[in-house]
């Protein structure tokens, strides 16, 4: 009876789409990109964080969100480190003085040292929370989305670039993981595991895991036919390459646009959906010439759409909200002025908590008393 209960348990279990959780995850980081607001930016972590928690898998890259958050700490000491010993002294409430050291001339406007302002110290610390924020919603993707599931979702015609997009992407989580095993391992030993001492032992493991699991990959990319290509002409191959290029261009410079205040209204959204237009349309022709099959691809159902469009909306919100609300989104310095809290923004990141209800439940292992082996094992292509 409790084996039945369970099967049934896993009917509607199964792993969701990689692409869904990156357009919610990069979503998040648009947002992000609009403010300096430290309220709302510590509002969209805490809509990370929760979200992992509630829906990461029991997997060793599900494992990396913890270091995103430490690199965003340091990233924020660095900021203000910066800000402290070599930039300007902006503002006039004076913290403290550190000793000065006179620089020369060609060396005017860097300074090393002396008067340090409150209002120089936000600034920095503004500046830096905004960057770690965005890295940490990077880890949040990295630690709900599979690699080999994103990997295999990619178009055809971008899977060579996606290849290296993926690997760039998993760096991280992989690097987490290997560490982690090998400092289990010095630990069971009896051996070192923090210091100068730990880091040199370590690094030699690391880097031989990370070169076996490249040659892995090679083989198992090779064995499967990887690069078959259908002909076609160079007329067209042309022609695609340059559509696609010219599409990646304008959306660049549509994101550019999104993110920098004051830049002209045609550069910012008009550009960016011509440039994917372009891109799609470029990748649609070019499809036709690969010849890849997928096993058991993954579905993108309503949770997906859910999932992503959250994303969607949350960046949505914060464009509306900077142009309603400006100076609630951009919290001043100069004076030093408490931040304000913008009611749409808010609005936006609790749609954003919407993968922690509607995201299916995760395929789970389950051990019967006569069965010593899980029932339901995940192979991954």
């Amino acid at each position: 009876m409790k084996a039945a209960l369970a099967c049934g348990n896993l009917a509607h279990a199964r792993w969701l789409h990689p692409g869904a959780w990156w357009v919610w995850a990069l979503g998040l980081a648009a947002a992000a990109s609009r403010t300096l607001n430290p309220i709302v930016l510590a509002l969209i972590i805490a809509v990370a964080a929760v979200v992992v928690a509630a829906r990461k898998p029991d997997a060793p890259w599900a494992r990396s969100f913890v270091f995103f958050i430490k690199l965003g700490i340091a990233i924020i000491v660095i900021r203000v480190g910066i800000q402290i010993l070599f930039a300007a002294a902006l503002g006039t409430t004076t913290l403290f003085t550190l000793p000065s050291i006179s620089l020369p001339s060609w060396m005017a406007g860097v300074r090393l040292g002396g008067v340090v302002t409150l209002e120089s110290i936000l600034i920095a610390f503004y500046d830096g929370l905004r960057l770690a924020t965005i890295i940490i919603c990077v880890g949040a993707a990295n630690s709900l989305a599979s690699p080999s599931r994103l990997l295999k979702s990619i178009p055809a015609a971008l899977y060579e670039v996606g290849v290296s997009v993926v690997v760039a992407l998993t760096f991280t989580p992989q690097l987490v993981a290997d560490v982690t095993r090998v400092q289990s391992a010095r630990h069971l030993r009896g051996r070192v595991t923090k210091g100068p001492r730990a880091i040199a032992g370590a690094a030699m493991p690391v880097l031989e895991g990370a070169l076996e699991r490249s040659v892995t990959l090679a083989a198992a990319m090779d064995s499967r036919g990887y690069g078959r290509r259908n002909t076609n002409s160079a007329s067209q191959q042309r022609l695609t390459a340059a559509l696609l290029i010219g599409g990646l261009m304008c959306a660049c410079f549509g994101t550019y646009g999104l993110v920098a205040s004051g830049s002209p209204w045609f550069l910012s959204t008009p550009t960016l959906a011509a440039g994917l237009i372009a891109s799609l349309i470029a990748i649609t022709w070019s499809a036709k010439t690969a010849i890849r099959s997928r096993y058991r691809p993954d579905p993108w159902w309503l949770p997906e759409w859910l999932i992503a469009l959250s994303g969607v909306f949350a960046v949505g919100t914060f464009i509306l909200a900077t142009w309603l609300a400006p100076f609630q989104m951009a919290t001043p310095s100069d004076p030093p002025t408490w931040p304000a809290l913008p009611i749409l923004a808010v609005l936006g990141l609790a749609i954003a908590l919407t993968p922690a209800l509607v995201a299916p439940p995760l395929p789970r292992v389950f051990i019967t008393p006569t069965q010593d082996l899980p029932t339901e094992i995940e192979v991954a292509a």
